[in-house]
């Protein structure tokens, strides 16, 4: 776990180099400025057949488990984006993410849907350290509760070490909304495209409709030729040098 970290640390510098320093000085440049300074990423761009799932607002006792589940059957990785909080009520959950080598990565302390950067900087150092705690392992990555971001909320994440992870607009499974299963596994199956990323939730209400689209979804996508990465898999991916 922590050699992957170390790897995880060696992408992330080269994304960033010495640009970091100057995040800044953006103002309200939206997504294209921070998709070339590499300070947002919402996908990458490749002809291979990789795509990333995300689970958002775990971990969750019952549904988080049942996704490890499936996961491990279909020899799938992922990222879990987790509250800080429910980290911290649920730590054997966290740990068995880890131990089965998937990514864990900061989606702030209380979930709060508007955040200044003070109250940002001090949520995501809490998450950070109760995920530490469980796993030995600090997180790089944040997503905005909501995908909700400005200026500010990009620059406080930035300066304090993380990358911001987004997904692609349109592989928001909007499953929180618990619109049937048909609807996700449909939601994800038109359209997905190599070096996607995929926004599922695993708690924060009724996930088993996550669950059973999940039951359809990871079959027919491996048997596709698709494989499942973590952000950190897709990103290396993206920094490789091309072949000859």
């Amino acid at each position: 776990m922590k050699s992957l970290v170390i790897k995880v640390g060696v992408v992330f510098l080269v994304l960033f180099g010495i640009g970091i320093g100057f995040a800044t000085s953006a103002k309200d440049k939206g997504r294209p400025y921070y998709e070339e300074k590499g300070y947002v990423l919402w996908e990458i761009k490749t002809d291979e057949k990789v795509i990333a799932l995300t689970f958002d607002d775990g971990p969750h006792p019952t549904y988080t488990p049942q996704v490890l589940d499936l996961l491990k059957k279909y020899e799938a990785k992922a990222t879990f984006f987790v509250i800080g909080e429910r980290a911290e009520k649920y730590p054997e959950v966290v740990s068995r993410i880890g131990e089965e080598n998937h990514e864990i990565a900061n989606h702030t302390y209380t979930h709060p849907l508007s955040i200044s950067p003070a109250k940002l900087k001090e949520e995501l150092k809490k998450t950070n350290d109760i995920i530490h705690d469980i796993t030995g392992t600090y997180p790089i990555f944040y997503r905005p509760v909501g995908g909700q971001y400005n200026d500010k909320i990009i620059n406080t994440a930035i300066n304090e070490g993380y990358k911001v992870i987004m997904w692609s607009w349109h592989q928001d499974t909007e499953d929180w909304k618990t619109p049937g299963v048909k609807k996700i596994v449909k939601k994800v199956l038109s359209g997905v495209q190599p070096g996607n990323i995929v926004l599922f939730h695993d708690s924060g209400g009724d996930r088993s409709q996550t669950i059973r689209a999940l039951e359809e979804i990871l079959p027919e996508l491996q048997q596709q030729g698709y494989k499942f990465v973590t952000v950190s898999e897709l990103i290396e991916i993206y920094t490789m040098p091309a072949s000859p």
